[in-house]
């Protein structure tokens, strides 16, 4: 495994729902579809928890995000071309808009029996197992010094996260009340195994020792009896908002829902990966201590409101330079001024999930819902933004 140093290279991983062109009704056919998939090289095609779900991921973390639109985007258009001989397409966004969980089939590959340990103790047929798709983004560390403060900035960064890449406020054909209604599900999709999810933000931790013992330790044995064999018994059974991944040496934040678009996705991704840079490099980032509790709670109304949701924790305000309070979209705005992502559309125009909800009307119609959501998979195939 070659070890890199923080912010050396980055590593992305999208999700995309495989559906039919002419209904939008999920397809699960990924297994059919990954048998002859290519991607450009330094990306690849695999496979996720639901047989209608393709990830795209890099397969070494490159230097930059931004070098990756071109062939990212090219990956997508190979791949569309492969669907529309059997009537298909990939749909961006974070949650099909219609999909009961229970009509999505599972991955059904499983040599090693995860996704069959997964069904026997969780309730794998809910929207937190079986309607998500978000992207994931993996950032290095070299040791202990760098694990401490990379999990801090992460941890410090994550409740704002949906008020930039918020793209689920509809459910099984009805606006969710949230504009973020992928986090809640993911949040509770483990319920009778808390300690699965904790409050999805981690508490600061100073060491990967510390970590075992204070997070992956007590998680393993809470599922001891339902996994006698032990086979979850690994660090991807945590489902906190950021997992360090000490397989490789990274971390590994979950909380981003993927976006209309691959340049959109990179541009979310680069804004994210640039606020938790300013943070780790802030010499504050260790001497200052902001209670989880303030956290989960910024957290729980950015997954609501999105951009609009009021934060007024001063010490957290305080942290990300931000003055008195603040919408989370201001402190979005201001954290970004001058980079190279100023101009994302979340910034310009609103979350995804604000701009389908200005499309979609207060009381959306199916027609409607699959009129707007027809429009997002062809933003995804043109790499455009999708405007309400």
């Amino acid at each position: 495994m070659t070890i890199y140093r923080a912010f050396e290279r980055v590593g992305i991983e999208i999700e995309y729902a495989i559906v039919a062109r002419d209904d939008l009704a999920c397809l699960p056919i990924a297994d059919w579809v990954l048998q002859t998939a290519r991607a450009p090289m330094g990306l690849a095609w695999s496979n996720e928890f639901t047989a209608h779900v393709l990830e795209l991921k890099t397969t070494e973390p490159p230097h930059s995000l931004a070098g990756l639109v071109q062939p990212a985007q090219s990956a997508i258009a190979a791949m569309n071309r492969m669907l529309r001989d059997h009537g298909a397409q990939l749909m961006p966004g974070a949650m099909h808009p219609l999909l009961n969980p229970r009509d999505a089939r599972p991955w059904v590959d499983d040599p090693h029996g995860i996704y069959a340990a997964y069904r026997r103790i969780f309730e794998t047929s809910a929207h937190g197992f079986a309607n998500l798709q978000s992207i994931h983004i993996n950032l290095p560390f070299a040791d202990d010094e760098e694990f401490a403060r990379l999990h801090e900035a992460v941890r410090l960064v994550l409740p704002i996260i949906p008020a930039l890449a918020a793209s689920s406020p509809v459910i099984e054909g009805r606006l969710a009340g949230a504009k973020d209604y992928r986090l809640i599900a993911y949040r509770d999709n483990a319920k009778e195994y808390p300690l699965v999810a904790g409050d999805i933000i981690p508490p600061r931790i100073a060491t990967p020792a510390q970590y075992h013992a204070q997070i992956l330790d007590p998680l393993y044995d809470s599922l001891a009896d339902a996994d006698r064999e032990g086979v979850l018994r690994h660090p991807w059974l945590n489902s906190r908002g950021a997992i360090p991944r000490f397989d490789r040496n990274a971390v590994e934040i979950r909380l981003t829902d993927t976006q209309e678009s691959v340049a959109a996705d990179l541009a979310v991704a680069q804004a994210i990966v640039g606020v938790v840079r300013r943070l780790y490099d802030d010499e504050r980032l260790l001497r200052v201590s902001i209670a989880t509790e303030t956290l989960v709670r910024i957290l729980g109304d950015c997954m609501v409101k999105g951009e609009e949701a009021i934060i007024t924790a001063p010490d957290y305000l305080d942290m990300l330079g931000s003055g008195s309070a603040s919408s989370a979209r201001a402190i979005w705005c201001l954290s970004l001024a001058g980079s190279e992502v100023e101009a994302c559309a979340p910034l310009r125009a609103g979350t995804l999930a604000t701009r389908l909800e200005k499309a979609l009307g207060d009381c959306p119609s199916m027609e409607r819902i699959c009129g707007v959501y027809q429009e997002l998979c062809d933003c995804l195939e043109r790499g455009t933004l999708f405007r309400a």
